[in-house]
């Protein structure tokens, strides 16, 4: 996806302090958005552009008070005076014509939005009005003192709602028994002017100028604009001139038609940005009349204005008279009427205005200019205006493209400007250019607003999107973009997914399933997922198509993300709950063994998708699992292996949280850190659980690790703390134990096997080292548990044995899988029990449940259960078969937590009993992989990168931190240069809180990692502070054998390898702000199981690695190639591409012992291996399995404790011992160079990999340090102060990248840093 190289800045730095271009060039290892982010998808913002009700003005009432001829008393007029009315004179016909004609012409006027008659004149009043019209209405009011009009239609208002007050409360009132009138906020009133204002009298203007604005914009606005001073420098124009401008209001291509267009957006623009948001959404969007006429009022204001009158509306507006958009239109005005006199004179042709382009021109300034926080441009209703335009359309699209491309504000506010109705008319046309630019609009809106999919499927809008993304010539971008349209098209719509069914969306789709551009591969994924969501015709035409086949390519595909989506696609697939079928069965089974190969995926993102594909499965196939689950829980009690507990010689760890011992701080992501629990209750397996006599008394299943009092139930459980059944625990141990169990014997039934397989994988995802990864899995897994105990506490009503185990197998599985088994005794009540605290489980053979008034029966919890309907085949007697019984049990049952149970009030007549459970599956069982992916859309694509923008703080700090490195390279080879003569001045010594196992110096700042068993502690050498101490998360039978930083040049994220193969990587460690918080985890060598190692072995704290557990697991880094080798108690050598997330290769040693160290060399690809035989061997990567060991050197003797191959050209091999030969090789030669002898019976030793020194801690408690020809610098065998205390065994040491310092850890807990002396340093 995103490139993680950085171009370096080449100028600016002095030679001084130029920062090293290797750090530049370096790649990052788990720096992507994946890693970086939660997945999930973005919080929706409320969208408010939709009309809730659009509305249409259905009715006009023209009310006119004209007595031609008589002028008002009340009002002098002037001479000469405003005499048009509805541009007539009156007094140019007789009074009776004149008021016919005015009328009609006002009809006319009106008649623009609403055909309507009118009626003769009668005196009125406002209330009689309000009453007449009712409510919503608008009101236009000619005249003068017109505001009064408006003050008393308020109080009319407000007076009618206090008597329709009165009326409530007093049923005699006469108003009681009237039907309730609307109420009259909704009315909008115009008025001319204030309640102190006269009407102007100018004779250049018409008398009702008022309602010339309202009805006759463009004429009205033509005529004032040449009254002005200002009209003298457009010569030729005169008032007669304008009455001749050739054109119709509504032909855009015509001088009249083009300056309507132009008033249209000029007013909408300053409404748009004047107005309140929500007063423009009712005025502007409403109503096409209402929208029209305020339009108009606004012009209205400027006009009556400039003769001293001030128009009033109710709601009010603010005043936009002053408005700069004004301006434009004048120039406008002016443009079009200086050509006026030529056009028609001389027939010129007309040129059009240069308005809508200067305006795009100003909105694009906006766009490239602007800083983000900032008023939106107030252009954005024009480029709606434009869109309307053939010849601006394309640019306007564009800007309009690079607008929404801001982020999802931008895309709320084009949505309330009205983009809408527009962008989807636009998919009606056919012009190939629009296609790029429509697509990239509709995935941004989409994004922000997916509830528009159904707009565009009633619209036709997806047959659009399927031609684009069938069009093999469109760019892999916007066929993504296409991808992630029609995704949202599909997603939970039957109606879309049927249209895009009908439309071939899935075989345009399987044919773009390896198109080179990755995110396309991952949006055409998910498009298969979602169209065949609980749609079973979909999955029909995937099955003729064979899409799950085409998906199974992009399981292995270098991109996790893509690899996700196939998962999810082939999760959806198999998930759907139709009726099956023997073809569909073996379809499923094809799907779950493809998809269990993903077990050990290097993503936990893959894995959290895997398991809720395979919990679909575990849904349809429930009665199947129900019988391996039996099974396996069955064969977990019978196996005898040594409880995790008493492998501590007998003693439990103690869980350090003494007084005297640091607490550990929490870890953020890790909300369930396991092994940090009280011993109680760890080991109570589900031993009770039996289908077999034993001992005279028939024993059942027990739910053995119900904690309820005990502290593990707040790490054991899922993240809400729900109780589970099967503790974590118990799976562990059930999958310890599968693993090398008879149990495939048991399970005779041939289809069967796909079933245990799938248990198994669940259960090694519930042991996943990503807690949340673990918590799915351990909810599916409890999930059938849970219903296995339901099932078993109906089936106690009818008790029968069983005589073997295989009986309930053939009970339980028929020949055509069913989903759960119908028991008829699941709908007997049992009697209904006095209280509802938690039971005490007391069953012993056949006898009913005692009730007390501490425990009450648990069968009131689930014996109302209705019967599946869908299965015809299974005879009722199974239930009988079903000898599940309960034993006497100390745990109490606690009612907290009841994870499908109905409970027992709600009884459903003919409910499918799957239905409550898989609502609970699914419900809790996803991930937000498809709406995190989802969020790339709503985010800005256009934008540089952060990390890419020279000015940015991201930036800044990464220049800083690489002149540190450069600082710290530099003063480190001075020292080192001077020669060192000895390495035993102590800079730093403090006691760890745990036993040193590894040690790990960061390469440039001041900090030390110390591993002990389970956790890490974080050390300033340099203040001697403790920076950080956090728990590692892995189960208590495992110990940190590795750790890594990875990223140590930038920013730093520190890896973890245990001895079961897990590897964690974690963030945010030594910092004070934040929590340290797991990137990622992931199993590094899958079969290091720890019970392969002797258990007595391994507990053992014994530094002779004769008497040890194996190597554990060793790694190493290469930060270059991003690779990171993984070996140690296996056979193999396993390298991780941690970019992609995946193994590359696995490289067998040959050899039949443990590899006890690894170093590597890319530029070479060679690879070192030490082993626990005394060979060195030798791998070229690049060479055929067969043939990759390319030297094996077999002079030590005994285990190897380091192997060290230098990385350059010609870098030689140093390897050591445990009996202290030190040997040289050169890896073109057979045998050493060199041989040096030195102390016996080491344990740990490391090499510094740029002064000539190596350092060995020995088991009798001294260090000593020699140079490269083997002679001895000096020896550690006191700490400095502390009354010369004896150093403890030595159990890890480690030199520092750069510096000539030296860590060493040792079983009396104390870690130290050693360094040349001062005045060196």
């Amino acid at each position: 996806m995103e490139s993680e190289m950085l171009q370096s800045p080449l100028l600016g730095l002095g030679e001084e302090d130029e920062s090293d271009l290797t750090d530049w060039n370096l790649p990052l290892a788990f720096m992507k958005k994946r890693h970086c982010e939660k997945i999930e998808g973005s919080k929706s913002l409320a969208q408010s552009w939709r009309m809730k009700d659009r509305m249409k003005t259905v009715s006009v009432a023209l009310v006119l008070c004209l007595n031609v001829g008589v002028d008002p008393p009340d009002v002098v007029k002037t001479t000469p005076c405003a005499r048009l009315e509805c541009w007539i004179d009156p007094l140019s016909m007789g009074p009776q014509k004149a008021l016919e004609t005015i009328g009609a012409n006002l009809q006319k006027q009106y008649e623009n939005w609403q055909p309507r008659n009118y009626t003769q004149y009668i005196p009125l009043s406002i209330y009689d009005l309000q009453t007449w019209m009712g409510s919503p209405s608008i009101f236009v009011y000619d005249c003068s003192n017109a505001g009064l009009i408006v003050k008393s239609f308020k109080q009319f208002a407000l007076q009618r709602e206090q008597e329709l007050e009165v009326a409530a409360i007093n049923p005699n009132h006469p108003l009681a028994q009237m039907p309730l009138p609307p109420s009259m906020k909704n009315c909008i009133q115009l008025a001319a002017c204030e309640a102190n204002e006269l009407l102007p009298m100018i004779p250049d203007l018409p008398a009702d100028l008022f309602t010339s604005c309202l009805t006759t914009p463009i004429k009205i606005a033509l005529r004032w604009f040449c009254m002005q001073k200002s009209v003298r420098l457009v010569p030729g124009v005169t008032l007669d001139l304008i009455e001749k401008i050739p054109g119709r209001l509504n032909d855009r291509r015509t001088p009249l038609g083009e300056l309507n267009w132009i008033f249209t957006a000029i007013t909408d623009t300053i409404a748009w940005n004047v107005l309140p948001r929500d007063l423009f959404q009712k005025l502007f969007r409403q109503d096409l009349l209402v929208a029209s006429l305020f339009r108009n009022f606004l012009l209205a204001e400027r006009i009556m204005r400039s003769y001293n009158c001030t128009p009033v509306s109710s709601p009010r507006l603010p005043p936009t008279y002053m408005h700069a958009m004004w301006q434009a239109w004048d120039l406008a005005v002016d443009i079009c009427l200086s050509q006026l006199p030529t056009i028609i004179e001389e027939g010129t042709a007309f040129r059009h205005s240069p308005f809508f382009a200067e305006q795009l021109t100003a909105f694009q300034v906006w766009l490239t200019m602007g800083v983000e926080n900032r008023n939106p441009p107030e252009q954005l209703p024009i480029v709606l205006q434009v869109l309307l335009s053939q010849v601006h359309r394309l640019r306007a699209l564009d800007l309009l493209g690079r607008f929404l491309d801001l982020g999802p504000w931008a895309v709320s506010l084009a949505l309330s400007v009205g983009i809408f109705p527009y962008v989807l008319k636009l998919l009606q046309s056919s012009a190939r250019e629009l296609r790029p630019l429509l697509v990239f609009i509709w995935a941004k809106i989409l994004a922000v607003d997916s509830s528009c999919q159904a707009d565009l499927v009633k619209d036709n809008g997806h047959k659009y999107f399927l031609s684009v993304l069938a069009d093999p010539y469109m760019p892999a971008e916007h066929r993504t973009m296409t991808a992630f349209i029609l995704a949202v098209i599909v997603n939970n719509y039957n109606t879309g997914q049927e249209a895009c069914l009908q439309g071939n969306l899935i075989a345009i789709c399987l044919e773009q399933l390896n198109d080179p551009h990755p995110l396309l591969r991952q949006w055409v994924a998910i498009c298969l997922g979602r169209i065949w969501q609980n749609f079973d015709s979909a999955r029909w035409c995937g099955v003729r198509d064979s899409a799950h086949e085409k998906l199974y390519s992009l399981l292995s595909d270098p991109i996790p993300e893509v690899r996700c989506a196939a998962v999810f696609a082939l999760g959806t697939f198999v998930g759907n709950s139709a009726e099956r079928t023997d073809h569909s069965t073996t379809i499923d089974h094809n799907v779950a063994m493809m998809l269990a190969q993903l077990i050990n995926d290097g993503s936990p993102m893959v894995r959290k998708e895997l398991v809720v594909a395979l919990s679909h499965l575990v849904v349809q196939y429930e009665s199947n699992f129900c019988t391996v689950a039996l099974q396996f829980m069955e064969e977990e009690k019978n196996y005898p292996l040594p409880s995790p507990a008493a492998t501590e010689g007998g003693s439990l760890t103690p869980v350090r949280d003494g007084p005297c011992t640091p607490r550990l701080r929490s870890v953020s992501s890790y909300g369930n850190i396991r092994a940090v629990t009280t011993a109680r209750n760890l080991n109570k397996s589900l031993q009770n659980l039996s289908l077999n006599e034993e001992s005279g008394s028939s024993v059942a299943f027990s739910p053995g690790n119900l904690s309820t009092s005990s502290s593990a139930s707040s790490t054991l459980g899922s993240p809400e703390n729900e109780e589970y059944i099967l503790s974590f625990e118990t799976i562990d141990k059930m999958r310890r134990v599968s693993s090398y169990s008879s149990l495939n014997s048991l399970i005779g039934v041939s289809f069967n096997s796909v079933y245990t397989q799938i248990w198994r994988v669940l259960l090694h995802l519930a042991a996943d080292p990503y807690p949340d990864v673990s918590d799915l899995a351990m909810k599916v897994l409890n999930s059938i548990a849970y219903k296995i105990m339901q099932v078993g506490l109906a089936c106690r009503l009818k008790p029968q044995r069983l005589s073997n185990p295989g009986e309930l197998v053939h009970a339980t599985v028929n020949a055509r899988p069913q989903r759960i088994l119908d028991t008829s005794s699941l709908t007997q009540s049992a009697p209904a029990s006095p209280t509802n605290k938690g039971m005490h489980i007391h069953q012993v053979g056949g006898s009913p449940p005692t009730t007390s008034t501490s425990s009450s029966s648990l069968t009131n919890d689930v014996t109302k259960q209705p019967v599946s309907r869908d299965i015809t085949s299974v005879r009722p007697a199974n239930v009988g078969n079903m000898g599940v019984q309960y034993t006497p049990h100390s745990h109490q049952f606690p009612r907290t937590r009841k994870m499908f149970d109905k409970g027992p009030e709600q009884t459903t007549d003919d409910a499918d009993d799957t239905v409550g459970h898989k609502s609970f599956i699914s419900a809790t069982v996803q991930t937000g992989f498809c709406d995190w992916s989802a969020k790339y859309f709503a985010q800005p694509v256009m934008k540089i990168p952060e990390e890419h923008d020279l000015e940015s703080q991201i930036r800044k700090e990464r220049e800083w931190r690489f002149l540190r490195n450069a600082r710290v390279r530099k003063q480190a080879q001075k020292i080192i240069q001077k020669g060192i003569s000895r390495l035993d001045d102590q800079i730093f010594l403090n006691r760890n809180p745990g036993v040193p196992s590894v040690v790990k110096f960061h390469p440039f700042t001041p900090c030390i990692a110390v591993a002990d068993k389970d956790s890490i502690c974080f050390w300033d050498w340099e203040k001697g502070e403790k920076l950080d101490y956090f728990h590692n998360g892995n189960p208590r039978y495992t110990r940190i054998t590795a750790m890594e930083y990875l990223n140590g040049q930038d920013c730093s994220l520190l890896l973890t390898a245990t001895d079961d193969g897990a590897i964690r990587v974690w963030k945010n460690f030594a910092d004070l702000e934040k929590n340290p918080e797991m990137v990622t985890a992931w199993q590094g060598l899958s079969d290091m199981l720890p019970t392969t190692r002797g258990l007595a072995r391994r507990v053992s704290i014994y530094l002779d690695r004769s008497k040890q557990g194996g190597a554990g697991m060793v790694v190493d880094w290469e930060q270059e190639t991003g690779l990171l080798m993984t070996s140690g108690d296996v056979r193999i050598i396993r390298i991780w591409d941690t970019d992609r997330e995946m193994k590359v290769q696995d490289i067998p040693t040959g050899a039949d012992s443990c590899v006890t160290s690894l170093s590597c060399d890319s530029h070479r690809s060679l690879i070192v291996a030490g082993l626990g035989d005394g060979s060195i061997r030798v791998f070229d990567r690049r060479m055929a399995l067969s043939e990759c060991r390319v030297m094996t050197y077999r002079e030590h003797t005994a285990w190897v404790v380091k192997a060290y191959l230098q990385k350059h050209p010609e870098g030689n091999i140093m390897s050591v011992s445990v009996n202290g030969d030190v040997r040289f090789f050169d890896p073109r030669m057979p045998e050493s160079m060199k041989v040096l002898q030195i102390v016996k019976g080491l344990t740990a030793l490391d090499i510094h990999p740029q002064a000539n020194l190596f350092a060995c801690g020995s088991m009798n408690q001294f260090t000593a340090i020699y140079n490269g020809n083997g002679e001895l610098i000096n020896n550690i065998k006191y700490y400095d102060g502390f009354m010369g205390q004896r150093v403890g065994a030595i159990s890890c040491l480690a030199f520092h990248p750069h510096w000539p310092h030296l860590a060493v850890g040792s079983n009396d807990y104390y870690i130290s840093v050693y360094s040349v002396e001062k005045r060196i340093r």
